[in-house]
């Protein structure tokens, strides 16, 4: 699995964070080919407001966006089929609102972004959270992630 990352902000809390590892960990967890690339961007607050405002229409930045690529079967297969590289997907952090959650929510900055690394590969996995019963098992599969992360 490759994951490719990009810090255009917030180098010092992302130093703490084993992104790599864990964006891996989750993927395989979700039953993903060994030949599955995702790229993680964090950016300041300005550019996640941006990107959130042009995709989502929405004011102000997020704390997380995905961008799926490759997650539906007819393209895995075909993909795989001409030798390819799976490409999941794009995520992008807003560091510094992962560090003024973490603050709200009782955790650490570091916790937080974990967090957000598995929601993130969980929505390019086909997860979603728009009704309560889907956020809910959501939620409990990022638990269960970060759990056995943890437990590692």
């Amino acid at each position: 699995m490759e994951v490719l990352v990009a810090v255009e902000h917030g180098s010092d809390l992302v130093e703490q964070v084993e992104v790599e590892a864990l964006c891996s960990f989750a993927m395989k967890a979700e039953g993903k080919p060994d030949d599955c690339e995702v790229s993680v961007t964090f950016v300041d607050n300005d550019e996640m407001a941006r990107l959130n405002a042009e995709y989502r229409g929405k004011d102000g930045p997020t704390d997380v966006l995905s961008f799926e690529c490759d997650n539906i079967v007819d393209e895995v297969t075909s993909a795989f089929a001409e030798g390819q590289l799976y490409e999941l997907g794009d995520i992008v952090i807003a560091a510094d609102v992962a560090a003024a959650q973490a603050d709200d929510f009782g955790t650490s900055a570091v916790e937080e972004v974990e967090l957000l690394l598995v929601h993130g590969i969980l929505h390019l996995c086909g997860w979603d959270h728009l009704q309560d019963d889907e956020a809910e098992a959501m939620e409990a599969r990022e638990r269960e992630i970060l759990g056995a992360w943890r437990a590692r």
